[in-house]
């Protein structure tokens, strides 16, 4: 636990430690001196160190001094001089050792608080707060990382306002944690950058698998592996055309009304394995109309089990929830999924939850003219 945590708690634990030792140095004194109850005492300052601020520490560890003190001058005469000696000397070097233990924890918590704010503010950097906000659209949701106490790891998500509508991604790094974060902010770094100049998404893709495939050539070369990236990309056009382009990633959801429709529109391989092929990927007209919701989601959320084996019905809570706003259905299920699986995920889990937001415009039929690539594949409603 920080030091900075501690120091609000430290009083009343401390006040409590006080508290024990004044009972046990009466228990002593009740029970003569053939029974030395203070011997037992010495722990209590050792968990002062642990537990408490250095000044509540010292607190704890004066009253453990001072009621030892009185214990062996009340029996000084009943107990041997070699006795009373050896329990004088143990109850100091008690005390040195608990304020040494307390002054250790307090540099090591100090480093650790700056550490965690330097680590916080670089994954804050690389991955931004959800909710997001592009143009017209609010994106809630959530992302739970498999390592505790990171916030970043395999799963990426970005959306942005661009020249050619808003653009956004979620995907997910071969692997999880803390390994994986070098190939996902590359990926996502890419993306940053590609959806603001490229005019389709299957320039992003490329651009997203080039910057890959430098990253794993350094990795390489500096004795790593390499990693690909699963990513679904999708832009609303200015004109309101949408389109989405799969690397190898899971289906999304539309929640239209009552109905959830799950939409799997092509795969294409994975970004950074585009060469096992060497055909490129193209994008499929998709959602969205104006009230429809996108629900996207990586495998984390999907494959996650339950203590009995069973994987997470995604779909079967999607439509039981229809009548949630985006961030009360992105708290509902973040809920539900921590539940079900007993808090015990796997893999990284991300869940975002896209929609027009009400007070904006709404989207222009788009255009007639030509296609810009094949049509989607008709969508499966779910049941």
């Amino acid at each position: 636990m920080p030091f900075t945590r501690l120091k609000h708690s430290g009083r009343r634990r401390a006040l409590l430690l006080i508290a024990v030792l004044v009972l046990l140095a009466l228990a002593d004194w009740a029970t003569g001196p053939q029974v030395r109850i203070i011997s037992f005492a010495g722990v209590v300052p050792m968990f002062a160190a642990l537990r408490c601020s250095a000044r509540w520490t010292a607190a704890v560890t004066v009253t453990f001094v001072a009621a030892s003190a009185w214990i062996y001058s009340l029996n000084f005469v009943d107990w041997t001089l070699s006795g009373s000696l050896v329990g004088i000397v143990g109850t100091l070097v008690v005390a040195a050792f608990a304020l040494g233990l307390c002054h250790n924890r307090r540099r090591r918590d100090e480093v650790y608080s700056r550490t965690r704010l330097v680590a916080d503010e670089v994954q804050r950097a690389m991955l931004h707060e959800l909710p997001l906000r592009a143009g017209r659209y609010g994106v809630a949701g959530f992302y739970v990382s498999a390592l505790e106490g990171a916030r970043v790891g395999g799963d990426i998500y970005e959306a942005v306002e661009t020249p050619y509508g808003i653009r956004l991604v979620i995907g997910d790094v071969q692997g999880k944690g803390m390994p994986a974060i070098g190939a996902g902010h590359e990926a996502l770094a890419s993306f940053r950058e590609a959806a603001h100049y490229e005019a389709t998404l299957e320039g992003v893709a490329e651009r997203m698998e080039a910057s890959l495939k430098r990253h794993n050539a350094r990795a390489v070369a500096q004795g790593g592996k390499e990693r690909f990236v699963t990513a679904l990309l999708m832009e609303v056009s200015p004109e309101g055309r949408g389109r989405s382009l799969s690397c190898g990633h899971i289906p999304y959801y539309v929640v239209r009304g009552d109905t959830v429709t799950e939409r799997d529109e092509g795969h294409w391989l994975p970004l950074g394995l585009g060469d096992l092929t060497g055909e490129r990927r193209r994008a499929f007209d998709a959602w969205p109309l104006d009230e429809d919701w996108a629900v996207l989601c990586t495998d984390g959320v999907t494959e996650a089990r339950g203590p009995d084996g069973t994987f997470y019905p995604l779909s079967e809570r999607l439509a039981g929830w229809t009548g949630l706003g985006p961030a009360e259905l992105a708290a509902a299920l973040r809920a539900d999924l921590e539940g079900f699986t007993d808090g015990a995920l796997r893999d990284d889990a991300t869940v975002l939850v896209v929609r027009r937001s009400p007070d904006s415009a709404p989207l222009r039929p788009a255009a007639d003219g030509p296609e810009r690539g094949r049509q989607a594949v008709p969508a499966r409603p779910l049941h």
